[in-house]
């Protein structure tokens, strides 16, 4: 499983007990999973990279080398935010070794030819017109100037807080309270995995990195999707059929947010279940 900024492991704190040991948590065994959960590159426990280069494709080939190191010769992959980017090139660079991949977010728009929009589609569009308006100063500094933001980061804990803190607000489904929802411990444990390690400019030139040369491939091994209300985007089942061309699972859920593992622990270990289910 893998996360996105400014995510961490802690994201899925809660869901790892339930997968791995499901008999425990009021599952079956036969739903039980090994689970994987790397840092990114350049985020908390990872190394920081030296280097360029260390984008979404390289990383997805270094989750792939990780598997095989790890012996795994089938494995699923799941992810959100930047995790969703990168297992969808997992999908498309090792088909070969993937049961098939779960995502909770999704990049993908109305074709040329898309037709008529559905009240839905409109309103995905709409909020994404609302996002590119209002939501996307932090992506703008770390995609072109993530050094100069890197140093206000690891100078002060509050600028780091704020920087992450305003996210929680924005992309959860907590009627504008993320501390009172998720918790505060929860929240300060997700910072402090940047702060302590120093993090901030590492982690934020992922951006730098992927948004000057990465192009989405089509993905042809089974998918599952689970569609939360309150994720930045929400595409229609069609839009997303254009890149991902073997949808097994779709669902649209009534409550949740962008951390979907952070915020609906129980509802995101029921859609990873169910979606193995039908690719086990």
């Amino acid at each position: 499983m893998t996360h996105g900024w400014p995510g961490s492991v802690v994201e899925f704190l809660k869901v790892i007990g339930p997968l791995t040991d499901p008999e425990a948590h009021g599952g079956a065994a036969g739903d039980a999973f090994h689970v994987v959960c790397p840092s990114l590159p350049g985020y908390a426990f990872s190394d920081k990279p030296t280097t360029t280069g260390w984008g979404v494709e390289r990383t997805a080939t270094a989750w792939t080398q990780l598997m095989a190191r790890l012996g795994y010769n089938r494995y699923g992959a799941q992810g959100g935010d930047w995790g969703s980017a990168v297992t969808s090139c997992i999908a498309a660079f090792d088909p070969s070794h993937l049961v098939g991949i779960h995502l909770n977010m999704i990049a993908a728009g109305p074709g040329r030819e898309s037709g008529e929009l559905t009240e839905e589609e409109q309103s995905a569009l709409d909020s994404l017109k609302h996002h590119e308006e209002w939501g996307t100063g932090y992506s703008k500094e770390q995609s072109t100037r993530p050094q100069t933001i890197g140093y206000s980061l690891a100078d002060s804990p509050v600028g780091q807080c704020a920087w992450i803190l305003e996210k929680f607000w924005s992309w959860t489904d907590t009627d504008g309270d993320p501390v009172g929802v998720l918790g505060a411990d929860r929240l300060l444990d997700n910072i402090m995995l940047y702060w302590l390690t120093g993090s901030g400019a590492s982690s934020a030139r992922l951006y730098w990195e992927s948004f000057r040369g990465w192009r989405p491939a089509k993905v042809e091994v089974p998918t599952g999707v689970s569609i939360f209300p309150k994720e930045i985007f929400r595409p229609s089942r069609r839009w997303a059929e254009r890149r991902y061309t073997n949808i097994v699972h779709w669902d649209e859920l009534h409550r949740g947010g962008h951390f979907a593992a952070f915020e609906q622990p129980e509802i995101f270990v029921e859609q990873l279940r169910t979606s193995f289910r039908l690719m086990r």
